[in-house]
């Protein structure tokens, strides 16, 4: 199985861990997640950093992810998952002589012992460490049943518009798009509330072969910060392709006054694709936020899930 189709928990050999990463990366020069050949990707690249790793236990992990991102998406709270075998884990992770003090790992205190401090540290000096653009923001035994992917029950997105009116702040270029028009922040908000539940975004997806369109649109909301700079925050129990910047890029069009408040809505009753608005570019938007059900929730979860997707080729993207 490939790592965007992962083998269930209960599959995995019996002498193996299941660990659970927090990534961040900044995706401008990344071709997306997903590992391809020729290109470099957030996939290629953990997954090379962690063959390196452990290459003298002689294994070469791969990574489940929670959201597939596009070329161009960022994330600060993406999730993935890695099945080693536990004495390959305490062999690549074996403090070295001489370590002493403690750290702290997304707020929890770890002693330099830690099998799961030390394998984020020694990925991150892989990566580069502080001049990386892809990090690992923690580590951690994974819970039983879990699966970054399948045991999702939402992600969330924010998306970043400089309009006219905005400050334009050269060190957040990157992951902002800047608008040359004023756009009218409440009208694309109450655009975008009008979109929310379950419902077939194929007007605001990129159709692909036997993937389905249907969504629950949890949450998305407008607001303008101090700045001026317009955020967008979506919420879903997953996005097919190119949903994010579909569903953005329609309410910047309410917001220009090219489409009405109502078209939005109008245009998912469609259920088609439309060219009523512009996709909007990737760099706006990053991955925040994965959601899981409680521990004891998850195997279930992820079971539902599988059983309800298996048919379907069902990218999980922005």
């Amino acid at each position: 199985m490939t790592s965007e189709d992962p083998t269930p928990a209960a599959d995995v050999q019996s002498d193996s861990v299941r660990i659970r990463l927090g990534i961040a990366y900044d995706g401008t020069d990344f071709a997306g997640w997903s590992r391809q050949p020729t290109l470099r990707t957030v996939q290629g690249e953990l997954e090379a950093a962690l063959g390196t790793l452990f290459r003298r236990a002689g294994v070469a992990p791969r990574l489940t992810v929670a959201g597939r991102t596009d070329a161009g998406v960022h994330a600060t709270g993406q999730v993935a998952h890695l099945d080693v075998p536990a004495a390959a884990l305490a062999d690549v992770t074996r403090p070295k002589r001489g370590a002493s003090g403690a750290s702290h790992d997304a707020g929890r205190p770890q002693q330099p012992g830690d099998p799961m401090t030390v394998l984020r540290k020694r990925v991150n000096g892989i990566l580069g460490a502080r001049a990386s653009d892809v990090v690992l923001t923690h580590a951690e035994p994974a819970p039983a049943g879990f699966d970054a992917r399948f045991s999702a029950v939402w992600r969330r997105y924010e998306y970043r518009v400089a309009d006219a009116g905005a400050v334009h702040d050269p060190l957040q270029r990157s992951r902002t798009v800047w608008h040359p028009r004023d756009l009218d922040v409440e009208a694309m908000d109450a655009a975008a509330r009008s979109l929310l539940g379950l419902h077939d975004f194929a007007s605001f997806c990129k159709p692909r072969e036997g993937a389905t369109t249907i969504r629950t649109l949890q949450a998305y909301g407008w607001t303008r910060g101090r700045d001026g700079v317009l955020t967008a925050a979506l919420q879903a129990d997953a996005f097919c392709h190119s949903m994010v910047r579909a569903l953005v890029g329609a309410c910047v069009a309410v917001g220009e006054g090219r489409l009405a408040a109502s078209d939005p809505e109008s245009l998912l009753r469609a259920a088609e694709r439309t060219s009523a608005f512009v996709v909007m570019p990737a760099k706006g938007l990053v991955l925040t936020e994965v959601g899981y059900p409680p521990d004891d929730e998850l195997e279930r979860r992820a079971l539902q899930t599988r059983a309800r997707r298996e048919l379907h080729v069902d990218g999980v993207v922005g």
